[in-house]
C-alpha cells in the first residue's frame, strides 16, 4: 500500500509528536514511535505496480501546490484501535484531496482506496494505532485532559509505503 501524505512546519510537527509521545508513555503502546511514523495527514491510499508513473504524475501536480494552514479542533477514534487529532476540513485540504486524486486516478492499474477519495475521506492525524481496549481508554483520557485546538502549516507532500513505514519521495511547498 502506498500513501500520499502532507507534513507540517516544525512547531506543528513538534506539538503533534508531544501528543504522540504522551499517549505512548501512558498507554504503553509504542507502535507509532517504534515505527518512526511522522505526524501527517494521509490524502490518498492506493495500490499500484506503476510506482514510477504515479510519482511522475504527482511530481507534475506538486509543482503547483502551495503551503496552507490547518486547524486541529478535536480528538477522534476509529474503533476499535486508532486515536487521532482531527483537523477542520477546509477548502485548502479539500482542494489537495481533489488535486491528488485527479493526478493519479488515470494511471493504468491503480486502485485508490474508497476511504481516500474526495468527499469520502476523513482527514486525521493518527496519534496511536493498534490500541487494545485498555490502551484506547487511557489514550483518550490523556488527550481529553491535554488537547487544545491549534493551527499549523502544511509545508510538504510525499509518497510513502506502509508496513513498515518507508518514505519514497517528498516535495517541499513554496512559501
Amino acid at each position: 500500500m502506498y500513501l500520499v501524505s502532507i507534513y507540517f512546519d516544525n512547531n506543528t510537527d513538534k506539538k503533534i509528536r508531544q501528543y504522540m509521545n504522551r499517549v505512548a508513555e501512558v498507554s504503553g503502546n509504542q507502535y507509532m514511535i517504534e515505527g518512526q511514523v511522522p505526524p501527517h495527514i494521509t490524502i490518498s491510499a492506493f495500490e499500484t505496480k506503476q510506482e514510477s508513473k504515479v510519482i511522475e504524475q504527482l511530481d507534475k501536480m506538486a509543482q503547483e501546490l502551495k503551503r496552507g494552514t490547518l486547524q486541529w479542533a478535536s480528538v477522534g477514534v476509529f474503533l476499535p484501535y486508532v486515536i487521532f487529532l482531527a483537523p477542520v476540513l477546509n477548502e485548502y485540504l479539500h482542494d489537495l484531496s481533489v488535486k491528488v486524486y485527479d493526478s493519479i486516478v488515470d494511471v493504468e492499474g491503480i486502485t485508490i482506496s474508497r476511504f481516500y477519495q474526495p468527499l469520502q475521506w476523513m482527514p486525521h492525524t493518527t496519534v496511536a494505532k493498534k490500541l487494545t481496549d485498555e490502551e484506547m481508554s487511557v489514550a483518550f483520557k490523556v488527550l481529553q485532559k491535554s488537547f487544545r485546538m491549534f493551527s499549523g502549516e502544511v509545508t510538504r507532500i510525499g509518497v510513502a509505503k506502509t508496513n513498515p513505514y518507508q518514505e519514497i519521495i517528498n516535495w517541499d511547498f513554496d512559501l
